[in-house]
This record gives C-alpha cells, sequence and structure tokens, in this order.
C-alpha cells in the first residue's frame, strides 16, 4: 500500500523541513516489517514512495544515530538493536499493559484460551500483548508487535465501531480501494461488526482457518485498545459464539 493513501489518516499540514525530514525518516523505519531484515534503497523507496535519493541521504543519517545498521558487502540495511530497546521501553513502560496482563493471563489459564490486546497503527492492528493457551495448536504464533489488517479481524472491527467518524472515514476509503470487488461483503461484515459492538459490547470474526476470535474496545483516556479472546476449533462461529 503506498504511504500516500496512509497518509490521508494522520496529515499535518504546515511541517517545517526539519520535521518533514523526521517524518521521512520514521517512514524509513516503518518499511521493515516480519520477513524483512534486510532492505537495499531501492526496497525502501517502493516502500515508502519516497526517492531513492531521498531514501539515500536519510537511511545514512539513521545509520549515523544508530537506527540501521549497514551491510556493505549486500548494499542493504536492517534494524539497529536500538530500535529493541525502544519497544522494550513502550512495553515496559506502559500502565496499561502491566495492569492487564496479569489479569489475561488468569483468564487464558481459567478457561484455556488465547488472550490478545492490541491497539491501532494505521490500516493494522499491533498486537501488544498475546497470551496463547488455547486447546489446540494455533495456526497462528502471536508475538508483541505482530499486525494483523484491521478490516478482516475482529480487533480490528471492534476498533472501528468506536473509532473517530473521520478516522473511520479514511480507512473505510483506503479499504474499499484495497479490497475491490470484495468490498461489498466485507463492508456489510464490519457494519454488522459495528452494530454488534454497539449492542452488545462486543464483534467475533473468523479470518483464519479454524480460529475464532470475539473482540471488545476499551476505551482508556484517548487511546483506544482493543482485548480479544480466541479459541481454535472446527466448530462453526456461530457454536463457538453462542
Amino acid at each position: 500500500m503506498n504511504p500516500a493513501d496512509l497518509d490521508r489518516l494522520s496529515e499535518k499540514p504546515g511541517l517545517s523541513p526539519a520535521n518533514r525530514s523526521l517524518e521521512r525518516g520514521i517512514e524509513i523505519l516503518r518499511a521493515f516489517r516480519q520477513g524483512s531484515e534486510l532492505l537495499a534503497n531501492g526496497d525502501i523507496a517502493e516502500r515508502t514512495g519516497l526517492s531513492r535519493s531521498t531514501v539515500s541521504r536519510l537511511t545514512q543519517t539513521l545509520v549515523g544515530v544508530g537506527m540501521l545498521q549497514l551491510d556493505r558487502s549486500l548494499r542493504a540495511y536492517r534494524l539497529a538493536p536500538a530500535v529493541l530497546s525502544l519497544a522494550h521501553a513502550m512495553r515496559s513502560g506502559s500502565s496499561v499493559l502491566a495492569a492487564a496482563a496479569p489479569k489475561m493471563r488468569v483468564l487464558a489459564e481459567r478457561e484455556r484460551i488465547n488472550v490478545g490486546l492490541a491497539a491501532a497503527d494505521r490500516d493494522e492492528m499491533v498486537d501488544l500483548e498475546s497470551i496463547r493457551y488455547s486447546r489446540r495448536h494455533a495456526f497462528r504464533n502471536v508475538v508483541s508487535g505482530q499486525r494483523v489488517p484491521i478490516e478482516l479481524t475482529s480487533l480490528g472491527r471492534a476498533y472501528l465501531a468506536v473509532a473517530p467518524a473521520a478516522q473511520r472515514q479514511a480507512l473505510m476509503k483506503l479499504f474499499r480501494k484495497r479490497r475491490g470487488a470484495r468490498w461489498p461483503d466485507l463492508a456489510m461484515e464490519i457494519e454488522d461488526a459495528t452494530r454488534t459492538v454497539q449492542e452488545t459490547g462486543w464483534c467475533a470474526a473468523a479470518w483464519q482457518p479454524e480460529v475464532v476470535a470475539i473482540s471488545t474496545p476499551l476505551q482508556i483516556g484517548p487511546a483506544i485498545y482493543c482485548l480479544n479472546v480466541s479459541v481454535s476449533s472446527d466448530d462453526p462461529q456461530d457454536e463457538i459464539v453462542g
């Protein structure tokens, strides 16, 4: 997905040149995802929509400040250890995770289910904590920091149900462009989930084989989190949810 589309979700007009460079540098760090250990300047340019000259200048800066490492033999970059330390600082400094994690673990162990907590980042949900106690081997091994699509998951649909109107509209426009012919059915599922959240406080989805998840949004101050529980089962979604 072109970052130009994503920028509309949180665009801030009137940025100074220095702030624009900072924003672009962060965009380069965002280009690294699971399975992307090494990226060359061309790869980064393609993922970010930035020019190769801009990428070349900023990757050198990011190497200099310790956010990227250059593999000279491959002429490509990887994330530096400092990035992991930032993630650790976020997790260890979160009062929400400190309060929620023990209760999530108790629930997961007692019911033998998977329990997770996530927050939205642009067009995806980011797993903040995931405790896996499913009775069966789960198809997906979830760890903190992994991402799932908003439009397909119960986590994302729970978020959309309570997201600010402008944010929801921008996301729905993005999903319509992304999903093409599949969009009408997905839009109906999202509207159904929104209605269910408004009526019951939760919604369900099964976006992966044999895994059904139920999610609820949690508004804590200005932030929106989503809590979910999931099970691995061959049973139909309606039977599990019921």
